[in-house]
C-alpha cells in the first residue's frame, strides 16, 4: 500500500520525534518510520538515565565530603535505588507508548519497521510505502561501535544499553575506553563499590579535550581508587576462571567479571538505499550543507551527519530542517560554539577550539589558565576537587574561539563562554563585565584578569605547581 504524506522521517529518534511534532503542529502531514523505540537513545539509554545514576553517585560523594568539613557521616551505596529510578522515571520501563501516542495523537502516522529509499521522495518498509510531496528527512542515529578484538564476541560483555539496563553491578568491571562515557560511568560505578579499570588506546583520557583535562581527569578518578591504563590496546578477550581475560599489546593482562564496551559510536547507513535517492552512498557520514540538506528535498541531521553526536546538536539540526522545509528565513547552522560537557565529577565543560586545534588553523592566540582551587569560590567550596579554567584568545580579533572549564558545574559556568564564543564577543568586554562574587563563573573574570596583566600564555603559578600543565 502507498501513501502520500508532506514529509517522511526516518528514524524517530529524539531528533526525529522533535522535527515531526514541529511540522505536525505547522499543520502538516507526517509519517514517521522508526524499528525501534519513539524517542531514541537519549530518554531510554543515554542522556537522561545516565544522568540520573551519576547524581546518584555525586550525592555519594558529596556526602562523604561531609566529613571533617561538617560533621561525621556514614554512606552505604544501594544501587538498587538508581536501577528502579531509572526505570520508572527515566525510561518508563523501556516503554515508548506514551511517545507514540503522543505522536499519533497530533496526526502523525507512525510506521514500526525499517525505512529505505526507494526514489527521491519514497521510501518503503517491508509492507507499506510512502511518497512525499515536500521531503525526507534522515534521522537513523548511530549504535554502539564493538572493537574487532578476537575473542570479545565470545565473552559477556555490556554496551551501554546493559550497563543502564543493570539491576545489580559486578564487583569488578574493565571499561574499554576512557572518552566520555568511559569516565562517566567508571565514575559513577566506582562509587557504589566496583572495582573498575579504565583501558584507553590512546595515550590518555578524553583525548578531545585540552591535555591538562586529561590529566586532571585521570587523577581524580585514580584518587577514587580507579586503574586507568593509557595507551593500551586489547589484542584478545577470553573467558578464565569464571572471568573476563583481556590480553594487552606487549603481553599485559588484565581481568574482570564484566567487560563494558564503550569506544563510541558508528553509522550504519549501507540499508538506507541512499544511491536510491542520488546520494553518494560510499562515504562515513551522510554529507549534507548548511541547510542539512543532503540532496533534493532530503535532508539528514544528528549522528548520521558526523558533525558531532550530542543530542543538542541533532536538535539544533533539526531547527534548521523544520524552518527549511516551512521556508522561514533562519541562519545557517554554525558549529563553531558547539558546547560539550563530560559530567564526571567534576565536569568538563568545553566549547570551540583547544589551543592545539587553533594552532593547527594558524591563529595568533594567546592563552590564560586559572586553577579552579585557587579562586575564591573554588577556595571556599573545599571538597578536594581539582579544576582549572582555560581561555583560548585569538589575539588578532581579540575574541575568545575556545574555552575549557574543569569545575563543580563546569557544564553551567559554560554558559557564558559558550555565548562569548558564539557572539564573538571582545576579551576587553568580558574582562570588564561584573562577575558576582564568590561564584565559580567568577573564575572566568579571575583568568581575564591575569591575561590583562601579561602577555602570550598566562598560567596561574599554582596551577604550574599542580602538575597539570607542561
Amino acid at each position: 500500500m502507498t501513501h502520500e504524506v508532506d514529509v517522511v522521517v526516518i528514524g524517530v529518534g529524539t531528533a526525529g520525534e522533535d522535527l515531526a511534532l514541529q511540522l505536525l503542529d505547522a499543520g502538516l502531514e507526517v509519517a514517521g518510520i522508526e524499528p525501534q523505540l519513539v524517542g531514541g537513545e537519549c530518554p531510554y539509554w543515554a542522556c537522561i538515565p545516565s544522568k540520573m545514576a551519576i547524581r546518584a553517585s555525586n550525592l555519594i560523594a558529596e556526602a562523604r565530603r561531609v566529613n571533617g568539613v561538617a560533621g561525621q557521616v556514614q554512606v552505604t551505596p544501594d544501587w538498587s535505588n538508581v536501577a528502579t529510578r531509572i526505570r520508572q522515571e527515566a525510561t518508563a520501563d523501556w516503554d515508548d507508548s506514551s511517545a507514540a501516542a503522543r505522536f499519533e495523537s497530533k496526526g502523525g502516522r507512525l510506521v514500526r519497521g525499517w525505512g529505505r529509499l526507494t526514489g527521491p521522495s519514497t521510501v518503503s518498509t517491508d509492507e507499506e510505502s510512502f511518497t512525499a510531496r515536500i521531503g525526507v528527512v534522515i534521522a537513523t542515529g548511530s549504535k554502539p561501535a564493538i572493537p574487532p578484538i578476537p575473542g570479545l564476541n565470545d565473552v559477556a560483555y555490556w554496551t551501554t544499553h546493559d550497563a543502564i539496563a543493570a539491576d545489580s553491578l559486578p564487583e569488578t568491571l574493565v571499561i574499554l575506553g576512557g572518552g566520555a562515557v568511559g569516565c562517566e560511568l567508571g565514575q559513577v560505578f566506582s562509587r557504589f563499590g566496583v572495582e573498575v579499570a579504565i583501558v584507553e588506546g590512546q595515550d590518555r583520557l578524553l583525548p578531545l579535550e585540552e591535555p591538562e583535562t586529561s590529566r586532571l581527569i585521570a587523577s581524580v578518578l585514580e584518587s577514587e581508587g580507579i586503574e586507568v591504563r593509557t595507551g593500551a590496546r586489547v589484542e584478545e578477550a577470553s573467558n578464565r576462571d569464571g572471568r573476563i581475560e583481556l590480553t594487552l599489546e606487549g603481553g599485559a593482562g588484565i581481568s574482570a567479571d564484566r567487560v563494558l564496551v564503550a569506544t563510541g559510536r558508528r553509522v550504519d547507513h549501507s540499508q538506507l538505499g541512499l544511491d536510491a535517492a542520488g546520494i553518494d552512498a560510499s562515504t562515513r557520514f551522510i554529507e549534507v550543507d548548511d541547510r542539512m540538506r543532503a540532496g533534493d528535498a532530503i535532508w539528514a541531521m544528528g549522528d548520521v551527519t558526523g558533525k558531532a553526536m550530542f543530542t543538542h546538536t541533532a536538535l539544533h539540526q533539526s531547527a534548521v530542517i523544520v524552518a527549511d522545509i516551512l521556508g522561514i528565513d533562519s541562519t545557517p547552522i554554525d558549529y563553531r560554539s558547539l558546547p560539550r560537557v563530560t559530567f564526571t565529577d567534576p565536569e568538563v565543560g568545553a566549547v570551540g577550539l583547544t589551543e592545539m586545534q587553533a594552532r593547527e588553523q594558524g591563529l595568533d592566540i594567546a592563552v590564560a589558565v586559572k586553577d579552579v582551587p585557587s579562586t575564591f569560590r573554588g577556595w571556599l567550596h573545599d571538597t578536594g576537587n581539582q579544576g582549572m579554567i582555560k581561555l583560548v584568545i585569538d589575539t588578532t580579533t581579540g575574541t575568545l574561539v575556545g574555552a575549557t572549564v574543569v569545575a563543580p558545574n563546569g557544564g553551567e559556568v559554560l554558559g557564558l563562554l559558550t555565548l562569548a564564543v558564539h557572539q564573538r564577543v571582545p576579551v576587553d568586554a568580558l574582562r570588564q563585565m561584573t562577575y558576582a562574587f564568590p561564584t565559580f563563573h567568577g573564575g572566568v573574570g579571575e583568568a581575564l584578569g591575569a591575561y590583562a596583566r601579561g602577555t602570550g600564555k598566562v598560567i596561574d603559578p599554582t596551577y604550574i605547581a599542580s602538575g597539570y600543565f607542561d
